[in-house]
């Protein structure tokens, strides 16, 4: 009956989340750069490559490093628990998981493979357990969120019914979200 619209919607927000979890990220090292009197040189931000903030100088790196996937994890967290009450707050929970899960895993694979800022944690002295801790930690509670959100969706046993009017809405937020990656994102 409304499975169209519930396709829709769950498609359209997988470039939404991808390119919204990059973008807290960076704005997580940006903050942290800031508060440690760090230059933010660049902010690589297009749904074309991998996100990146390049800061020079930094006087803080391990701060500067740790900021991107702990302040990504808990902006969206926040700004759920601020809206909750929203009619569509589950939009911004499952926002908040998959930012959670995002983080979480490329922390914590990450540390195995030594890419990107698990490189510069382990090399600023994290122990590697910490990494570990953290990226279980926070894929846990991004699984904890998306748990029985599926009937919000339209799916499951006591299904909402999904309109068109929210799914051609967050499939219009999304497209706007990719053209504005394009349009302003830095590729480096």
């Amino acid at each position: 009956m409304n499975r169209g619209s519930r396709i829709v919607l769950v498609i359209s927000l997988i470039p939404l989340c991808w390119l919204g979890m990059m973008l807290v990220h960076e704005v997580g090292h940006v903050i942290g750069a800031k508060i440690t009197g760090g230059t933010v040189t660049q902010v690589i931000w297009h749904p074309l490559v991998i996100s990146r903030t390049d800061v020079d100088p930094n006087p803080s790196p391990l701060v500067v490093v740790w900021a991107g996937p702990l302040l990504g994890s808990l902006i969206p967290i926040l700004a759920w628990g601020i809206l909750v009450r929203w009619r569509y707050a589950f939009l911004l929970r499952f926002f908040a998981g998959y930012c959670l899960i995002a983080n979480g895993a490329y922390i914590g694979y990450g540390s195995f493979e030594k890419i990107g800022d698990c490189r510069k944690m382990l090399i600023h002295e994290t122990p590697i357990w910490v990494l570990w801790v953290f990226g279980v930690t926070a894929c846990s509670l991004g699984f904890y969120l998306w748990n029985g959100l599926g009937p919000k969706f339209g799916w499951g046993k006591d299904a909402a019914v999904v309109t068109w009017k929210l799914a051609g809405s967050v499939a219009t937020v999304s497209v706007l979200f990719v053209l504005a990656g394009f349009a302003f994102g830095n590729r480096g």
